[in-house]
């Protein structure tokens, strides 16, 4: 069986948001841009319908992809998590040990992750390590740069 990917609620919605305008809108504008390539004439030597056949193959590309992740895509039902252990769909915040940092990050699927806006995959190395620990735990974890030790201070919706 093809392989599951764990998307919350706001992240499904996301991708097939973005789906749905690839078909409707982009894939015109695209097909309209050809259109107008070719009408310049000879297409062998014509680099406005090159660049216009390139951005098509593109488009029909992502657009592939994300029907394969709509296919696969499983949602993470917020209702039925358990707050009491660290797990995909929740928020975490833990204390950074060695320089009394704390952090919030909140777990998502790989296809959801953004280190920069704390939204951190439950395949990373993080969020692996955090994924079943509860408050209080304090949790060793290796990284690239070395050890980091966090401690969990809350973990909720």
């Amino acid at each position: 069986m093809s392989e599951e990917i764990l998307l919350t609620k706001e992240g499904y919605d996301k991708i097939a948001n973005e789906h749905e305008e690839l078909i409707t809108v982009k894939r015109k504008e695209v097909a309209e841009r050809i259109k107008e390539a070719i009408s310049y004439g000879d297409i062998s030597e014509n680099s406005e319908y090159d660049s216009a056949k390139n951005e098509q193959a593109e488009l029909e590309e992502r657009i592939h992809k994300l029907e394969n992740m709509l296919r696969k895509a499983k949602i993470i039902n917020e209702t039925e998590i358990s707050k009491d252990q660290v797990s995909v769909g929740l928020k975490v915040k833990v204390l950074k040990k060695d320089t009394g940092e704390e952090i919030e990050y909140i777990i998502v699927g790989s296809t959801e992750a953004d280190p920069f806006e704390g939204r951190i995959s439950n395949e990373s190395l993080v969020g692996c390590a955090l994924l079943g620990k509860k408050k209080d735990d304090e949790v060793e974890i290796q990284v690239p740069d070395g050890t980091f030790v966090y401690k969990i201070l809350d973990i909720y919706q």
